[in-house]
């Protein structure tokens, strides 16, 4: 191999490792999942990150239920939040642990139980959305390994289930 070549060579060599070293790991996002509901009488949609050392480990995760906004679905905050940019870098820097985060969707119910008795969203989020996600994915069981954040409607979901389901 000629001088120049091996040059060449040794460049590229410092440039992968250089990349390699300074690569931030990002964590898997599956943008649309389902998990059958017996209250609603319907397959939900939602979407789910998981941290970059999931596939890789054997832990359990806190869990961090997103909840979208009026008009919105179970990708909104990956969509028009980037919540998998925020967390990654949350995660590397040290501000945040390793954690998975669950985007469900709920159409525009509010995340309540509706008065007709017709779509009792707050009973499936309590009753089969948790458990069911829960076993699915190695989520920390305990409530305080559990946390709830939402917009707007999303918001008020958050208040209502704090408030009854704490």
């Amino acid at each position: 191999m000629t001088k120049p070549a091996k040059k060449t060579l040794f460049s590229l060599a410092l440039v992968v490792l250089s990349l390699s070293v300074f690569a931030q790991s990002m964590g898997k996002v599956i943008e649309t999942e389902t998990i059958k509901s017996n209250i609603l009488g319907k397959d939900v949609r939602y979407t789910v990150y998981l941290p970059a050392d999931y596939s890789t480990s054997s832990r359990t995760y806190p869990v961090v239920y997103l909840l979208h906004g009026f008009t919105d679905d179970n990708t909104g905050w990956l969509q028009f939040g980037e919540i998998n940019r925020y967390a990654d870098k949350a995660i590397a820097d040290g501000t945040i642990p390793p954690m998975i985060i669950i985007m469900p969707n709920a159409d525009s119910s509010f995340y309540i139980n509706a008065y007709d008795g017709k779509e009792n969203y707050e009973d499936f989020f309590v009753k089969e959305f948790i458990p069911g996600v829960e076993k699915m994915y190695r989520i920390k069981g305990e409530k305080r390994y559990r946390a709830v954040a939402g917009l707007s409607m999303g918001g008020y979901g958050t208040l209502i289930f704090s408030l009854k389901h704490p």
